[in-house]
């Protein structure tokens, strides 16, 4: 078996055990796979941990206690090493649970909640070193009509899994076509970040990457588009507007690709820099404020063109260097629905 298939075999009983979630088997599962000094990099307002059991009771358990019927689904695990020969395994797919207790101070729906997740995990040997995670927390916040931050450009929704439902595979690796497919997506970056210092929105040639009927999943915050335009209209225009020194910085970053197929994944903690000024971005002022940015994302490529993009980034990381705290906003926005006969 190759080595790629035998880290996503290898990490199956640890996915598992949060689809039929309970406390024991997931710890016990966490504590199998885990070094005990593994460095574990969360969402904001998680931060950094240390170790399973950290985190275990700092993240999990609170989503645990928030849906006693936790279950996760991953819809994508790749692994693949990365230039510098780093072994990773990526998952994606997103928690649903009945939302019946507060988590993170988001009010509960008493109704099914999902949360997507895009989930790095490096392994040296058999073990578990290092976590990427991001969650999209704010998407929890919107189902709870308590979103305190501004309104989404793009389409909101339960971000689906591949259309080929080819994303958890066991299929033998192919290490010829999985390097051919991260060639693409490292050329197609290089092309985009050609614009706008280097001319018009042709420099980034959208037409010879992007399948005519791409669909890019974005983090809440900034939602999905269908299509180059919708691709464009909802998120890279407003996104260069407000910071066109984007891909810049790519020096003072370290960030790494891997594929699996026709799947590639890119990590890196933070993996972009860049300036909000200019127009501002999702109702942020320009701050005038270069800030680094953690983002996790896959492609998948159908005939040589990007067919689907799912895109995570730490969105509630960014208003938190900018000095903005959502969650103080998300607790006066709610104020009303604690207030006593309400």
């Amino acid at each position: 078996m190759h080595r790629n298939n035998y880290l996503k075999e290898l990490i199956k009983p640890l996915r598992m055990s949060m689809y039929d979630f309970s406390e024991d088997e997931v710890k016990k599962q966490l504590y199998n796979f885990f070094h005990e000094e593994a460095i574990i990099h969360l969402s904001h307002p998680f931060g950094d941990l240390k170790g399973p059991l950290n985190f275990y009771n700092e993240s999990l358990k609170p989503l645990f206690i928030s849906m006693p019927d936790l279950e996760r689904r991953d819809y994508i695990v790749i692994a693949g090493k990365t230039e510098m020969d780093l072994e990773w395994v990526g998952c994606g797919g997103f928690f649903n649970g009945t939302f019946i207790k507060p988590f993170l101070d988001i009010p509960p729906t008493g109704h099914l909640a999902h949360m997507r997740f895009h989930e790095f995990y490096r392994f040296k040997g058999d073990k578990i070193i290092e976590v990427q995670a991001l969650w999209d927390i704010p998407e929890l916040m919107m189902q709870s009509n308590s979103w305190p931050m501004a309104p989404t450009l793009g389409r909101e929704w339960c971000i689906p899994g591949p259309a080929t439902l080819d994303g958890v595979s066991d299929q033998p690796y192919d290490d010829h076509k999985s390097n051919s497919s991260v060639k693409d997506i490292v050329d197609m970056l290089t092309s985009m970040k050609k614009h706008p210092s280097e001319g018009g929105p042709e420099v980034m040639k959208m037409d010879y990457y992007w399948h005519p009927k791409m669909n890019w999943y974005g983090p809440s915050g900034i939602g999905s588009g269908r299509g180059v335009e919708g691709f464009r209209n909802w998120h890279q225009i407003p996104f260069i507007n407000a910071m066109p020194d984007r891909g810049k910085y790519v020096k003072d970053i370290t960030y790494h690709f891997f594929g699996d197929g026709d799947y590639v994944a890119v990590t890196g903690w933070p993996n972009m820099i860049q300036t909000i000024s200019h127009d501002g971005w999702m109702g942020i002022a320009p701050v005038n404020k270069k800030i680094e940015m953690r983002s996790l994302d896959f492609w998948r490529l159908e005939n040589g063109k990007i067919r689907e993009n799912w895109v995570m980034v730490d969105i509630l990381d960014v208003y938190h260097k900018i000095g903005v705290d959502v969650f103080a906003r998300l607790n006066e926005f709610n104020k009303a629905k604690y207030m006593k006969g309400y």
